[in-house]
């Protein structure tokens, strides 16, 4: 968890320095495009912080309040990332229609880009370190924040092609629209990012693939029982929560019982990480026939 709060205090830094070069790129070119570029890296730094204060939230341990811990707090954090999306993408498409309405040449133009492309490398470096970092600490936070980085870099890059296209066209009117284009692809990643999060916090079932690999772990560890059925699972940040009955033959003693609980959860705790398991043993009579017959 200290690795990954390492790497939230780190994001932060890099959107400091990215958001200086956006902002310094728009400011010497008074471009519409370029400020909607330096908008959204305004947005990276705040998800960054969010990221971060998530991380530091989610690594208490379960109290009396919170007997599952707090790794939920991560998707609130991404929730709040995504809204900010949504504001930011408001505000460009604003400055997009003043920008219209009052046209005006752009100064400096091939500074500006080239200081925009620098930024955009920065941020291209730093994705690809988050979405590991996420993937490998099963965090929602950095996940979301990688995924926002990435459609920034994409943004960037057709902000910086299309700009200096219309520059070098004479086309300036391009850059108002290029503004609301940017507007319309970032509404659409904060969408995702709290389509993803909300789903999180509403305890939606896992990719059914995994869902087949926890029966199918379960069926080849569980010998000397009847069947599994109820299965039960939700996430709650870098943890998944799996429950379900057991059946085993009513003449089995407790003991024993307990053994062949302890080798599933062994073997599903091998394969997945973090997994919090509760099995609820049951005797023959309550067997539904639809569940996972044992191997």
């Amino acid at each position: 968890m200290q690795r990954l709060q390492r790497i939230a205090t780190g994001s932060i830094f890099i959107g400091l320095v990215v958001l200086a070069l956006k902002v310094f790129a728009w400011w010497v070119t008074g471009s519409a495009a370029l400020y909607s570029d330096a908008l959204e890296t305004l947005v990276n730094v705040a998800a960054a912080a969010l990221t971060l204060g998530a991380l530091r939230l989610a690594a208490k341990p379960a109290d009396a309040n919170h007997p599952y811990g707090h790794d939920k707090a991560e998707f609130f954090a991404a929730v709040l990332e995504g809204v900010l999306i949504v504001i930011a993408a408001g505000s460009i498409i604003q400055h997009a229609w003043f920008v219209w309405q009052h046209p005006a040449p752009i100064a400096a133009p091939l500074r500006g880009i080239a200081l925009n492309a620098v930024a955009t490398l920065f941020n291209a470096g730093w994705a690809v370190v988050l979405l590991r970092a996420g993937k490998e600490g099963r965090s929602p936070a950095l996940g979301a924040d990688a995924r926002h980085l990435f459609t920034d870099v994409v943004a960037s890059f057709a902000v910086v092609a299309a700009l200096l296209g219309a520059v070098l066209g004479g086309a300036l009117w391009l850059d108002p629209l290029l503004a609301v284009a940017v507007a319309l692809y970032v509404l659409f990643s904060g969408w995702r990012i709290i389509r993803s999060s909300v789903g999180g916090l509403m305890d939606e079932a896992p990719d059914p693939v995994v869902l087949e690999r926890i029966r199918a772990l379960v069926a080849d560890h569980a010998t000397g029982a009847i069947e599994a059925h109820d299965l039960r699972t939700r996430s709650a940040g870098r943890l998944t929560f799996l429950e379900f009955h057991l059946v085993v033959p009513g003449a089995m003693r407790v003991d024993e019982a307990h053994a062949i609980c302890d080798r599933i959860e062994e073997a599903l705790r091998r394969e997945m990480g973090s997994l919090v398991v509760t099995i609820h043993v049951e005797p023959e009579v309550k067997a539904k026939q639809h569940g996972v017959p044992v191997l």
